[in-house]
């Protein structure tokens, strides 16, 4: 992966190489222990950027509680990093199973000088989602800033293989979990504090095999747009950021057929899948004070292939 300068200027094309998929599925056939669902970043080929050398902050966030679910790897990891070089305190939520990818995040949040704390559990699970929140807001003072980003995608070709268990599980995960953990943090926030959701590019041109999952995205769009204007008299901002194909282990870990990753992202304008380094910066903007009067939106961040 490259190693650069996110400030210096560059053809957006060829700032990451093209066909992330070429190394096929994570091994569907290991352990649970080994692996998880959506799978690890550890294991993860090619490997992603996370702006793990890139990213430099500027203190728009200093000062500020965060709490990031699925921040271990991804996305999440990427918006976790970013988060503390801008002087955000963190902490962040995932799967016990992938503990791996957990504490290599905790270890680059606690190296930009910031507390980073971890809190394992599955957040399909009600009383989890309060406890999360509460033990968050424990340790952080308060909560000035929610990431909603755990996600679960399974692709399934055809209707008749999609199962009511699948189903259940993608909306337990993107839907109820975020509702559970928004409606208990909210006491802890602050006028001035943002939410921030992970929707998708799924929920405008969703695509076929990932009905349930894409679905769920639209939910999380009407969720934030509905959320934003019944929290904004007290003084909370909710926004949401809609990535496109982006390359995390999401993907390889059943959330693309074999044949969608042999050509992952080729699509797009810019014909090459995106990286988590290159989606966070939207979640800083959302978050810190220079988006003050923007809320019940979706930032787009997807190569090219534009929301409606």
């Amino acid at each position: 992966m490259k190693n650069f300068d996110q400030h210096a200027m560059r053809d957006p094309r060829t700032q990451y190489a093209k066909g992330q998929g070429q190394a096929g599925k994570q091994d569907q056939d290991k352990t649970d222990e080994q692996q998880p669902d959506p799978g690890l970043d550890v294991i993860l080929k090619p490997q992603a950027d996370h702006g793990e050398e890139s990213y430099c902050g500027a203190s728009r966030l200093a000062g500020r509680k965060a709490l990031i679910t699925g921040g271990d790897s991804g996305i999440g990891r990427a918006v976790a990093i970013a988060f503390a070089r801008e002087g955000a305190n963190v902490v962040i939520n995932y799967l016990p199973s992938e503990e791996i990818d957990g504490q290599k995040t905790l270890n680059i949040i606690q190296q930009a000088g910031q507390k980073a704390v971890a809190i394992p559990g599955d957040i399909t699970d009600e009383n989890f989602c309060k406890a999360l929140v509460q033990q968050a807001a424990d340790e952080l003072g308060s909560i000035d800033i929610l990431v909603n980003n755990a996600g679960k995608q399974q692709f399934v070709e055809e209707l008749d293989d999609l199962t009511t268990e699948q189903f259940i599980e993608t909306y337990a995960t993107n839907v109820f979990g975020m509702f559970w953990i928004t409606k208990a943090a909210v006491p802890h926030m602050p006028p001035g504090a943002s939410i921030i959701n992970t929707t998708s590019i799924q929920s405008y041109q969703p695509s076929p095999g990932l009905l349930d999952y894409a679905s769920t995205k639209g939910a999380i769009t009407a969720f934030t747009k509905s959320l934003a204007k019944m929290l904004i008299k007290k003084g909370i901002r909710v926004n949401a950021v809609a990535p496109g194909p982006v390359w995390t282990p999401l993907q390889q870990s059943g959330g693309q057929s074999d044949e969608k990753l042999q050509h992952f992202g080729e699509k797009v304008p810019l014909g090459r899948a995106g990286q988590p380094a290159e989606v966070a910066p939207a979640f800083v903007f959302l978050a810190s004070q220079e988006s003050s009067y923007i809320t019940a939106e979706v930032i787009g961040v997807t190569g090219g292939a534009h929301l409606p």
